[in-house]
């Protein structure tokens, strides 16, 4: 069954169709939450805020969009919002290593979870916007057009803001693209920007 069906049962009353929505999304929900927040009981706090509004407005989807789409949207909302009512506190270098080993099952990856830690500390210093667009284009690997849709501003904005973004993280990780393995950068984006 279709994310679509399950959102117009939902909306018909059945009482189990919204949460195989969840069980569906959540993990990838939650990774753009933490990815945007940098703060694990903030991303858990910004993604249940996300889906009870999904919950409770579901008859404000109207179609345009993958059910997904639609749902990022409200999680990257749910994450401005937070961020915005509240300069989320600098996490922990303790917190980050914790985020990380969770995201990261296999214990022999310490030069990856490092790259991790100092790219998620980076990514705290931009604007949230300029952070939201990144996460999503960079980091989950949506085209500029999904991002946008999810970010509800045009196209040129997104590509304005991951370049503004890129720009302002580029002197802060420059001493990155000098490690001796350049393997270990995971995303598409990540190994066009350490190729050049």
């Amino acid at each position: 069954m279709s994310d679509a069906d399950l959102l117009t049962r939902h909306i018909a009353g059945d009482p189990h169709a919204f949460s195989e929505i969840v069980k569906r999304h959540r993990d990838r929900m939650w990774a753009v939450a933490l990815r945007t927040l940098g703060d694990p009981d903030e991303a858990a706090d910004a993604v249940q805020d996300a889906f009870v509004s999904a919950y409770r407005k579901a008859e404000s989807f109207r179609g345009e969009a993958a059910v997904t789409t639609w749902l990022h949207r409200i999680v990257v909302n749910a994450c401005l919002d937070r961020m915005r009512r509240k300069a989320v506190r600098p996490v922990a270098d303790d917190e980050l290593i914790e985020a990380a080993e969770r995201d990261t099952p296999v214990p022999d990856q310490t030069a990856e979870r490092e790259v991790s830690m100092e790219v998620s500390s980076a990514l705290k210093l931009l604007p949230a916007d300029q952070r939201a667009a990144l996460v999503l284009v960079d980091m989950m690997g949506y085209s500029v057009e999904d991002a946008a849709q999810v970010l509800q501003v045009p196209s040129g904005t997104v590509k304005s803001r991951c370049a503004r973004g890129r720009a302002k993280l580029v002197p802060i990780l420059s001493h990155l693209r000098n490690r001796s393995d350049r393997s270990r950068v995971s995303s598409a984006k990540g190994a066009e920007l350490r190729d050049g």
